[in-house]
C-alpha cells in the first residue's frame, strides 16, 4: 500500500478486468453472509430483511463510484491513504492520512475478529456442548495460529488464498443449491403485520441496523483501488471492477438470503437457543440434505472463516508499514523481519486488536462488533473520502480523470446520507455500548498521537507543509475518454 505513484522499477500493470473483479469479490464474500442473515432478520423482524442487503448494495454502489473516480485518477497503490493525503495536504498537512492509518489499525482487525466469532459460532454446530470459556480459548487460539503462520513467512500465498477462495465459493453454492432443492415460497414471502410501515420509527431503526449489516457484508468492493499500481488500464478497469463485483455479490447474497428464508422459519433465527441463530447455513443443510451434509459444509465454512482472517491480517498488517515507510506514521512500524521480510509490529498490533475485538464480540454480540467497526470507519475513511472528491476537483482541476463520477454529485450525496444514517443510528442500535462515543474517543486519541508524531518528525504543525502533487504531473495511463 505504498502511497507513491508507480515507477518504472515498481509494480507491473498486469491485473485485467476479470482478475480485478475476482479479487474484489473474493474479499467481499467471506464468512459475512453465513453469520449475518440471522442478524438481518432480527433487525427487520421478518423476511423483509432482504431490504437490508439491497440497501447495502445501493450504498456500496454509490460509495464505489467515489472510489472509482479517485482510484482512476490516482492509480498508485494505497487507496484512501493516497486520496486523503492528496486532498487535505493543503490545509492539514499529513493529518488525514495519519488518521486513516490510525483508524484502519482498529477497524481492519475488528473486521477480522468478526470472522473468528463466526468460526466459533459454526464450530458450535459440530460441538454443541462447547462452552463460553472453551469457545473463547479456541477463538484466541485461531488468532494465534494465524499470526504464527504469517510470522514464520508463508510461501506461495497466492496459491493458498486461491484454494481458500475456492472453498468459500463451494460453501456458498452448496447452501444455495440445498435451499433451492427444498424452497418454500410461503416461508420466504409471508411477512408479519406492518412489515413495510414506513411511518413507523421501528422500521427505520431496523433499516439503519440492516444497512449497517448490509454494508459490512459488501466491504471489499474497493480492494482493487488499493492495488492501483498493478491494474491494467485503471481508468476503465477500476470503475468496472467495483461495479461488477458489487452486482455479482448482490446476486449471490440475494439468492443466499431468500433461499435460506425459504427453508428455515425466520422465527428460529431470532431464538438464541436455536442453532439457526448462530449456524443458519448448517441448519439449512441439515433440513434439506441431512446431518452428514450439514457437517461437511460446516467444515467448509470453518475453512472460509479461517481464510478470511488469514488474508485480512496478511493485507492489514501492511497498512501501518507502508505509511511509516512513507513517513506518515510512527517509524517503528516500517521495520521488517530480518529473515522473512514482513512488518513485525504491524502484524503483532493487529493480531492483538483482533483478539480484543473477538472477546468483545463474544461477550456482547456480533451485531455490536459490526456496529463498532463500521462506526469507526465512517468518519475518516467514508465521509472524508467523499469530501476528497470535491476537494480535489477544486484544488487539482487539471488532474487527469479518465473516469468521472456518473451524475456527480448525486452518488456522493447518496453515499453521504447512507453513511450518516449508519453513524446517526449507531447508539440506538447498540444501546448501552456507545459506539459513537467510542469512535470519537478513538479519533481524539488519534489526533493526540498525530501531534506527538508531528513533533518528533518536525512536520506541520511543527514544521512546513510538504505539498506533493505527483499525480497532477504524472503521465496519463490511458486516454481520457474512458
Amino acid at each position: 500500500m505504498s502511497g507513491s505513484p508507480p515507477s518504472g522499477g515498481g509494480f507491473v500493470r498486469r491485473v485485467g478486468l476479470f482478475q480485478a473483479t475476482a479479487i474484489n469479490m473474493s474479499q467481499m464474500c467471506g464468512i459475512g453472509p453465513f453469520v449475518t442473515i440471522p442478524l438481518m432478520v432480527a433487525a427487520f423482524g421478518g423476511p423483509q430483511a432482504v431490504i437490508g442487503f439491497v440497501a447495502g448494495a445501493l450504498l456500496a454502489l454509490a460509495d464505489g463510484l467515489v472510489w472509482a473516480e479517485l482510484g482512476a485518477a490516482m492509480p498508485g497503490s494505497g487507496g484512501s491513504y493516497v486520496y486523503l493525503r492528496q486532498a487535505f495536504q493543503y490545509r492539514a498537512g499529513r493529518l488525514m492520512p495519519f488518521l486513516f492509518v490510525w483508524t484502519a489499525m482498529l477497524f481492519i482487525p475488528l473486521i477480522m475478529s468478526t470472522g473468528v466469532v463466526g468460526f466459533v459460532q459454526y464450530l458450535g454446530y459440530l460441538a454443541p456442548h462447547l462452552g463460553q470459556t472453551a469457545g473463547d480459548l479456541i477463538g484466541l487460539g485461531v488468532i494465534a495460529l494465524v499470526v504464527v503462520l504469517l510470522w514464520r513467512g508463508i510461501e506461495n500465498i497466492a496459491r493458498i488464498t486461491a484454494v481458500m477462495w475456492g472453498v468459500m465459493i463451494a460453501s456458498v453454492l452448496l447452501v444455495i443449491i440445498a435451499a433451492v432443492s427444498d424452497f418454500s415460497p410461503h416461508l420466504a414471502f409471508t411477512y408479519p403485520a406492518h412489515a413495510f410501515d414506513l411511518t413507523s420509527g421501528q422500521f427505520w431503526l431496523g433499516f439503519a441496523a440492516g444497512l449497517t449489516i448490509g454494508i459490512y457484508d459488501y466491504l471489499g468492493y474497493n480492494t482493487t483501488a488499493y492495488m492501483g499500481a498493478e491494474i491494467k488500464d485503471p481508468g476503465r478497469t477500476l470503475p468496472r471492477s467495483i461495479i461488477f463485483s458489487i452486482l455479482g455479490i448482490m446476486a449471490i447474497y440475494l439468492l443466499l438470503q431468500i433461499g435460506t428464508l425459504g427453508v428455515i422459519d425466520w422465527h428460529r433465527m431470532t431464538d438464541p437457543n436455536d442453532i439457526a441463530s448462530t449456524s443458519v447455513a448448517s441448519a439449512v443443510l441439515e433440513k434439506t440434505w441431512g446431518k452428514g451434509a450439514a457437517d461437511t459444509v460446516t467444515v467448509l465454512i470453518l475453512i472460509t472463516a479461517f481464510a478470511s482472517v488469514f488474508t485480512g491480517l496478511l493485507g492489514g498488517s501492511r497498512v501501518p508499514y507502508d505509511a511509516a515507510r512513507d513517513r506518515v506514521f510512527f517509524r517503528p512500524y516500517a521495520r521488517l523481519h530480518s529473515r522473512h521480510h514482513f512488518p513485525m509490529l504491524g502484524l503483532a498490533t493487529m493480531g492483538a486488536i483482533t483478539a480484543v475485538g473477538f472477546l468483545i464480540g463474544r461477550h456482547t454480540d456480533l451485531a455490536t462488533l459490526i456496529q463498532l467497526l463500521t462506526t469507526v470507519m465512517v468518519l475518516v475513511q467514508a465521509l472524508a473520502q467523499i469530501a476528497a472528491v470535491t476537494v480535489l476537483r477544486t484544488r487539482q482541476p487539471a488532474l487527469h480523470r479518465p473516469y468521472r463520477m456518473w451524475l456527480y454529485p448525486v452518488p456522493s450525496v447518496v453515499a453521504l446520507v447512507g453513511w450518516l444514517v449508519i453513524y446517526g443510528y449507531a447508539d440506538k442500535n447498540s444501546p448501552g455500548r456507545h459506539p459513537i462515543e467510542w469512535s470519537l474517543a478513538w479519533l481524539a486519541l488519534g489526533c493526540v498521537a498525530f501531534v506527538i508524531w508531528a513533533r518528533l518528525e518536525k512536520v506541520w504543525p511543527f514544521g512546513p507543509k510538504e505539498i506533493t502533487e505527483e499525480y497532477l504531473t504524472a503521465p496519463a495511463t490511458e486516454p481520457a475518454d474512458a
